[in-house]
């Protein structure tokens, strides 16, 4: 999920209105599944970024896919990822999801790089596809920070907080302080209010972060009244308001699918 920026994610536009969104049930934890083994290829490195890695297999691909057809597929497939983003920032998860599948199907090489897809199927309760999503992503990345912590979610939604911990994908070192702190916090568990004091005087995007995920922490452990004020907290400061980050967008998407005003 890192981006060139510290921590921009997208230059796309944030428009919010109400949309189609799940709702999270706190289900009893289900038996563990069997440990995902990715059959994707050997994952980037930081010396070669993933996405330089797509574009490096498309004479390839298109030969396998049928020439002409297969690259006209892989071509169109980055236009309904952008519509996927679009519709998520808007507040339709569901038809988010429907753009994001369609990637996939004109070019098959993009599943594993999806993780807006994640996010969405996480708004949908599709919390065993967000985790597979998730760890394909990790697999072909395995210095995302943030997509580990996301599984995490996903996983602590499917079969508990304790169980999701032993699972937990542990990745390289994350260059921002505060999704360092994160990482810990989800991975070690800890205070998350810790975790919203340390950077409540930070610029730019940390007090964001800090905010956004110190909730999320608190969704994980069931605790909606203080998930509620850390990501409404979030949506309110500079950077949640004005950045055009993608996560910001989530910050208010995961609101109203909440129900929660950001009133008051």
């Amino acid at each position: 999920m890192a981006s060139t920026s510290s921590f921009l994610r997208s230059p796309a536009s944030f428009q919010p209105a109400t949309g189609a969104c799940g709702h999270v049930r706190w289900a009893q934890p289900l038996a563990p599944p069997k440990p995902h083994r990715s059959p994707h290829p050997p994952a980037a490195t930081p010396g070669v970024p993933r996405r330089l890695l797509l574009p490096a297999a498309a004479g390839i691909w298109d030969f396998l896919s049928g020439g002409a057809a297969g690259a006209a597929g892989a071509a169109a497939a980055p236009l309904a990822v952008r519509r996927g983003m679009q519709l998520f920032q808007q507040g339709d998860v569901a038809g988010s999801v429907a753009e994001f599948d369609r990637a996939i199907e004109l070019d098959p090489r993009q599943k594993a790089y999806l993780w807006q897809r994640g996010l969405s199927l996480y708004y949908l309760d599709r919390f065993e596809e967000a985790a597979e999503q998730f760890r394909l992503d990790v697999a072909a990345n395995p210095n995302d920070t943030e997509e580990s912590i996301w599984c995490f979610l996903c996983e602590a939604q499917l079969y508990g907080v304790e169980e999701a911990r032993k699972r937990f994908l542990e990745v390289g070192l994350d260059r921002r302080p505060v999704m360092r702190e994160a990482y810990a916090l989800f991975k070690d568990g800890g205070d998350p209010e810790k975790l919203a004091s340390n950077f409540s005087t930070s610029p730019g995007g940390e007090l964001f972060y800090a905010s956004l995920y110190a909730g999320l922490y608190y969704e994980s452990q069931k605790d909606a009244d203080l998930a509620k004020s850390h990501i409404v907290a979030a949506c309110k400061t500079p950077y949640g308001s004005r950045s055009g980050d993608y996560m910001a967008s989530l910050a208010v998407v995961h609101c109203q699918c909440r129900n929660w005003t950001l009133e008051g």
